[in-house]
Parts: structure tokens; C-alpha cells; sequence
């Protein structure tokens, strides 16, 4: 082996090896308060080096331990980058002085910081820590604020503790303050009782984290505190991932069994016990429904029996006036040069004088022109009339469409991150100042945003419901709108007559034509509508990248951004992580000047085209209007921006939303953000694209059904592109299957229903 070789196959090793480093902090070059993370200059015998990672607090002349690994930064060199750090006390005066005079300790400066070591020398932390009265011996530190002082070190210390104890889990500095916030000074105590309680009392924390730790402490396999933590698991995921409200008590045992690794049959009684311990808790509802019993966490039983009652009472107790509008809607035929047919004029009828109403239908059944109608009535009847939509892209087509302001339901209900009382200002103490709601796009709505928006409806509002029917269910929990329809509690106008369909156009009929189970039209001799036969995989993937990067540009005059990838998985050759690997080289290739972020197996770099993936209730937004400015908090599921700028430091990052919002993420938050070249079909509900470009794929019949292409199709503005064969096409929409959720919304609504005829009817 050369010489060279050896140096770099020493480094090689010096990089991977995990090393204890201690030292003094000598200079602190960057701090970001809100996430701990530091870049400090670290003394260590006569060397320097830069350390770079997260302290629960950090002062100049602290002696430190670190545990991590040398790394190379491309600007900055090489560093020390740590996971775990231990502040370890000063033994020598001069070092004691210099601890203290940091400000580290509230009560504690400089001058008194002398005055304290002079006195006590090298037992001043013994004394500051056992005996803190007798610091009321130096001149200057009154009895009560050598007890301040007493307290303020042990509370220091107290942190520091636990947060090296969870630390020692793998556990995050982030994490461990957030643990620490919950459970204060009895942190080790509760968590070495029972780790299993972190899945309960901590966001964030999974099972599997607390499976973990629970197993290096020893506790046994067995334990009621597993079973415990691994039935919420089971029930959150349940409602998360699979959009169940409840879950058959059979199905949920027999999962806790395999999840543990339990004999079922050994554990009976023990399951059952838990399962009553939580209920008598009443973290879980239990109710008998035929065929089966039925377990809910609470939380989605009091959800959707809430929708329940406040859709009945909005139903049943309407003001009993019936507006004659045939005048009005024959005027707004005259000015806008149309026609409705019946069963549209029946939709505007009934949204008019009914509490709930429903209308549901495909592209080009005029939905659009009929709440355009209903506006105009409402608006000639002094009503103050709402435009709501569940994202931002949804609500800006809404306003485009209808000339009128139209808003997220979470906008219109306003973010209150500062409240501890709930989450968003309006709810049933503070109701929306509205007389009518119409909400668009509402089989995307899920049972907590349906909740929420009820909860904040005055009592005597009209609610109108507008969607299609036939598309996918929400990706939150629930099935609002399916249950609804199927409860046959609200008036439903069924639109089934197309009427907006352009010459040379086959978005629209093709769409129906998926929806009615039929082949589509592939003969590309339309405007809108072309069908690319592609077989192998690769080629698939590589005709979409070329598509979306020359072609279609190219084509259509469009901009790249105006051209979304739809696909029907995430991973895979032509997933949505593949495919935004591939279209990101392509379109934001690597360069020098721009700034990246390695955030697990994802790259984001300054330019890139990102998404949201799940609610954050707590980010703080601007959006600017000239000299104006507009502040709010909230970055939702779905919601579309390109990232502007990224600090090579901290690694914040700043993104523009297409809607006009600028957020800042600090790096903690990167993981809630996803590269959106190409996005799932499941998450373009809601939206719409000019150009949406598809692979046919072959997969399990489970995903891969008429209803997810007809989504991906109706998702398209100005035209639909599909890659891939045409007997994978027929397969899909061939494929009637709809997965079964288990939800209880119907039921509720049935009962409600029921009750609110009694009181009104």
C-alpha cells in the first residue's frame, strides 16, 4: 500500500470512528436558541477545533464532553460533529470563576462570580449545590438570593441530567427538552417506571422508540405497560395510515399479539385487562356493532358523534322559510347566456333554503356556475356568505372560478398557535361571523377538519357541501363524505349531466368514461389527452422525465412548475421517490451556488420544487403585498412551495408557497417536506395542475383502481399525459376495489338525526 493510500484509508477510519472529545468552549460562532444547534470553537490540550451540533445550553468557558465523529464540510473544513455532550464541572479556581461568570446561572455575574470563588474556592459547586445559604456569607448575595441562586443551579442540573439520560437512548436534544417540558424534574424517575408512557404523553415519540429503551432497561416482553403502549400504537396507526375511525376488537388483538410477539391465546386475560384499564381510563370507546365490538380512541368517538349532532341540529332546525328563486335563477341564466338543466336548478333550490345540502358530480356538471348562482341569490338576500376549501390550491380555484375570496378551512378558521385552548381561534365560543359556509372539494375534508370547522358554525348557518363523490377518500381519518351519503340524513343533488366540454377536448369525457368503467379515448388525435406506449420500467421513467423537462415545455409553452408528475406509489422505478430523484437532476441539477440539505435519503437544494407532508400547526408564515404584511402560523398537508434560500450554517431554510406564504424551517422541521417533482395521486386531491403527466404501471389491485386514475385524471386543467401500457390502464379501471374504512360517522348521523327530529321536528 503507497503512502498516499494509507493517509487516506487512515482518514477513511479517523472519519467513521466514533471519539470522546473534551474540552473548554472558547468561542461560540453560531447558537440557534430555538433548536440548541451550535458551530463553537472547542480548546482541547493546545489544539482548536470547530464543534458543530445540538447543546441544551452552551457559555463560553464551559468544560465540555462530546461524542461524535470528525467530518469534512465542503466550506468550512473538517469539524466535530456531536450527538451526545455532558457539561463536565471546572476543578480549578480559575476555571470555577470562568464557569460562573458566564451567566449561566441566573443571580450569578462576573463580579459576583469572584466574590463567590474567593470565598469558597474549589468547594463553591459543593456549597452552591447543598449549603446555598451559606453563599448569603459574600458580600452583596442576600438570604433570598443565595436560595434563588441554590435553585436556579439545581434546576440547571436536573435538566442537564435528563436530557444526558435520554440522550443515552438515542433520544434528540430537541426531543429530550420537549420530555423534559412534560415532566419536569421526575423525568428519569417516570421514564425508568415506565418508558412506555412516552408514547402517550409525547408527540413524536412511537412505539418502537419506547419499545427500545424499555428493552435495554430490561423490562419484561410481557409487561401491561407494553401491551398498553402497543394497543395506542395499533389504534393510532390504524386512524393515520389506514383512515379508520375504529377498529374490530378481534382484528386489534390479534395485531397487539403479532406486534409483541405474543401467544394470543397464552395472553387473553392480560389484553382483556388492558383494554378495560383503558377504557376506564377512557383514552378508548367500546360499544357493541353488529357483527363485532367496536374499540375507538375517544378522541375520534367524541369527532365524529360531534359532526353527527351538529350536522343534524344545522339540518333539522333551519329557519322553515322557502325561498321561491326560480325569478333569480332565471335572471342569472339571461346575464351569464345559460342554461341549467333540472336537476341543477333543484341543487340551487334546495342549497338556498336547506340547512345541509350536498351537491356531488364530476368534471363539467357545472358544479362551478351552480355555487356561482347560489352566491348571487344568497348575496341579493343580505347573506354573509364563506368560501372554504381544505388547501390552497383548491381555494385559489375556487376564487379564480367564482370572482368572489375564497379560503382554506384552516385559514378561515385562523391558526392560534399561541392558545393552549385549541387550535384554531373559531370554534364553538368564538363562531365564524357568517350566515352561509360553502365548502368545495369536500371528499378531501377528514373527521378532525370537518370537527373543527362545525364546531366554529354558528347555529342558524347554512352549510353547503360540494364535491365528487367518486373520488379518493381523505388522507386523514374518515370518510366524511361517503358517510354522509350513505346515512341518507342530508338532502344530496346528484350532477350527472356533462356540460362543459371544449371542441377537441377529451379531459372531461374521458374522465367519465374512466368513472363509468370504460377505456378511455387513446387515438392522441385530441388536444388535451395522449397516451405514450412504454413497456419496460425504465423506459417508462425515462419518457416522463424527458416529457416533463423538453417535450411538453416545448409543446405547451409552459414553464416546467406548471407540469406535475402524478403517480400511483412511492417506491419503485417510476415511485415518487425516483422520479424526483431523476426530474430534480434534470431540472435543479447540483451546482456551487446553490446551497443543500441532506435530510435522510432525500437532497434539497435551493430552487427545489417541495411539499408538505402532514399538518404543523406551529410555523410562522409572512405574506407580503407591497409595503403591507400579513402574519399567521400554520403549513398544512399538500401545501406546494420552492425552497428560496438555505442557511449553509444552521440549515433553516426558507420557503416560498405558491399561495404567497414565506416560512422558515429550521432544520429539525426538514423532515415534514418531500421533493414534489412528482407527488402520489393521493396527494393531488384538492388540486389542480395545467399539465398532468401519469405512469400506467402494473401493481397490486389494492392501490391500483379506477378511482385513483380517475382521480389522477380530473386532477388535469389543460391536458393528461399517460406513459406506460395500455393493458395496465384497463386493469385499473377494471378494478372496482375500495378499501374498507371503519368509521362510525354514518351511524352517529343516523342516531343524531333521530334525536334532533324530536327536539325540532
Amino acid at each position: 500500500m503507497s503512502n498516499e493510500m494509507l493517509v487516506v484509508f487512515q482518514k477513511l477510519i479517523y472519519n467513521l470512528l466514533i471519539m470522546i472529545l473534551e474540552g473548554t468552549i472558547e468561542e461560540i460562532i453560531f447558537r440557534n436558541d430555538s433548536n440548541g444547534y451550535t458551530v463553537a470553537m472547542l480548546s482541547h490540550g493546545e489544539e482548536y477545533t470547530t464543534v458543530v451540533g445540538k447543546f441544551l445550553s452552551v457559555n463560553i468557558g464551559e468544560n465540555v464532553r462530546l461524542t461524535g465523529k470528525f467530518v469534512t464540510n465542503n466550506k468550512y473544513g473538517e469539524q466535530f460533529s456531536f450527538d451526545t455532550s455532558e457539561i463536565i464541572y471546572p476543578s480549578t479556581i480559575a476555571g470555577i470563576e470562568k464557569y460562573l461568570s458566564s451567566g449561566l446561572i441566573k443571580g450569578i455575574g462576573p463580579v459576583t462570580a469572584a466574590a463567590i470563588v474567593d470565598k469558597f474556592k474549589e468547594n463553591t459547586f459543593e456549597i452552591i449545590e447543598f449549603c446555598p445559604q451559606k453563599l448569603s456569607e459574600v458580600r452583596g448575595i442576600s438570604s433570598k438570593k443565595a436560595a434563588a441562586i441554590g435553585d436556579a443551579f439545581g434546576e440547571l442540573k436536573k435538566i442537564q441530567n435528563s436530557v444526558m439520560f435520554l440522550q443515552s437512548y438515542n433520544i434528540s436534544t430537541n426531543m429530550a427538552l420537549k420530555i423534559y417540558e412534560i415532566y419536569q424534574d421526575r423525568t428519569i424517575e417516570l421514564v425508568k417506571e415506565n418508558p412506555y408512557r412516552l408514547v402517550e404523553d409525547v408527540d413524536g415519540i412511537g412505539f418502537a422508540t419506547a419499545d427500545k429503551i424499555a428493552q435495554n432497561m430490561g423490562i419484561s416482553p410481557d409487561s401491561a405497560f407494553r401491551m398498553r403502549a402497543g394497543f395506542l400504537h395499533l389504534l393510532n396507526e390504524n386512524s393515520e395510515k389506514n383512515g379508520n375511525t375504529y377498529i374490530p376488537r378481534e382484528v386489534l388483538v390479534d395485531n397487539l399479539a403479532k406486534l409483541l410477539g405474543l401467544d394470543k391465546d397464552n395472553y387473553e386475560g392480560e389484553f382483556a385487562a388492558v383494554l378495560d384499564n383503558l377504557a376506564l381510563d377512557k383514552v378508548i370507546t367500546t360499544f357493541f356493532k353488529a357483527p363485532y365490538n367496536v374499540v375507538m380512541l375517544t378522541k375520534y368517538y367524541y369527532i365524529e358523534t360531534g359532526i353527527a349532532q351538529k350536522l343534524a341540529l344545522l339540518n333539522v332546525s333551519a329557519k322553515q322559510n322557502q325561498f321561491d328563486v326560480t325569478k333569480d335563477i332565471e335572471h342569472f341564466e339571461k346575464v351569464n347566456d345559460i342554461k341549467f338543466d333540472q336537476s341543477q336548478k333543484d341543487a340551487i333550490i334546495h342549497s338556498v333554503n336547506n340547512g345541509v345540502n350536498l351537491i356531488t358530480g364530476g368534471p363539467g356538471t357545472g358544479k362551478t356556475t351552480i355555487v356561482k348562482c347560489i352566491m348571487t341569490i344568497l348575496h341579493q338576500q343580505r347573506n354573509k356568505v364563506m368560501l372554504l376549501a381544505p388547501t390552497g390550491r383548491a381555494a385559489k380555484r375556487l376564487s379564480e372560478s367564482t370572482g368572489e375570496e375564497a379560503k382554506t378551512i384552516h385559514r378561515g378558521l385562523e391558526v392560534d398557535f399561541r392558545s393552549e385552548q385549541g387550535r384554531f381561534v373559531h370554534n364553538e365560543s368564538n363562531p365564524l361571523d357568517t350566515n352561509v359556509v360553502i365548502v368545495d372539494e369536500v371528499s378531501m375534508v377528514d373527521v378532525m377538519l370537518m370537527h373543527a370547522l362545525l364546531k366554529a358554525l354558528p347555529r342558524d348557518c347554512k352549510l353547503i357541501l360540494v364535491g365528487d363523490k367518486d373520488q379518493l377518500p381523505s388522507v386523514g381519518a374518515g370518510n366524511v363524505l361517503d358517510d354522509i351519503i350513505k346515512s341518507g340524513v342530508i338532502n344530496i343533488d346528484y350532477l350527472t349531466k356533462i356540460f362543459r366540454q371544449e371542441e377537441n377536448s377529451l379531459i372531461i369525457s374521458n374522465a367519465h368514461m374512466i368513472n363509468d368503467g370504460q377505456m378511455p379515448v387513446l387515438d392522441n388525435s385530441s388536444s388535451d389527452f395522449f397516451f405514450d406506449a412504454k413497456v419496460y420500467l425504465t423506459d417508462i421513467k425515462d419518457t416522463i422525465v424527458d416529457m416533463v423537462t423538453k417535450r411538453l415545455p416545448k409543446f405547451t409553452n409552459l414553464e416546467t412548475p406548471k407540469i406535475q408528475v402524478l403517480a400511483p406509489l412511492k417506491a419503485g422505478v417510476c415511485g415518487i421517490e425516483n422520479l424526483n430523484k431523476s426530474l430534480q437532476d434534470v431540472i435543479n441539477p447540483s451546482s456551487i451556488t446553490k446551497v443543500e440539505e441532506i435530510v435522510g435519503s432525500q437532497i434539497f437544494r435551493e430552487g427545489d420544487k417541495v411539499m408538505q407532508m402532514s399538518n404543523n400547526y406551529d410555523l410562522v408564515w409572512i405574506k407580503r403585498d407591497g409595503v403591507f404584511a400579513e402574519e399567521g402560523a400554520g403549513v398544512f398537508n399538500g401545501d406546494i412551495g420552492y425552497i428560496y434560500k438555505i442557511d449553509r450554517r444552521t440549515g433553516e431554510t426558507i420557503i416560498w408557497f405558491e399561495d404567497g406564504r414565506e416560512c422558515v424551517y429550521p432544520r429539525t422541521e426538514l423532515y415534514q417536506l418531500s421533493l414534489a417533482y412528482a407527488i402520489t395521486i393521493h396527494k393531488s386531491q384538492g388540486s389542480e395542475f395545467d399539465v398532468v403527466v401519469i405512469p400506467v404501471i402494473s401493481g397490486t389491485g389494492m392501490i391500483l383502481t379506477r378511482n385513483l386514475i380517475y382521480t389522477a385524471v380530473t386532477r388535469a386543467k389543460k391536458m393528461v399525459v399517460l406513459v406506460g401500457e395500455k393493458k395496465n390502464l384497463k386493469r385499473m379501471i377494471s378494478n372496482v376495489y375500495t378499501v374498507q374504512r371503519f368509521t362510525m360517522l354514518k351511524d352517529f348521523l343516523l342516531t343524531a338525526n333521530e334525536k334532533a327530529l324530536e327536539l325540532f321536528g
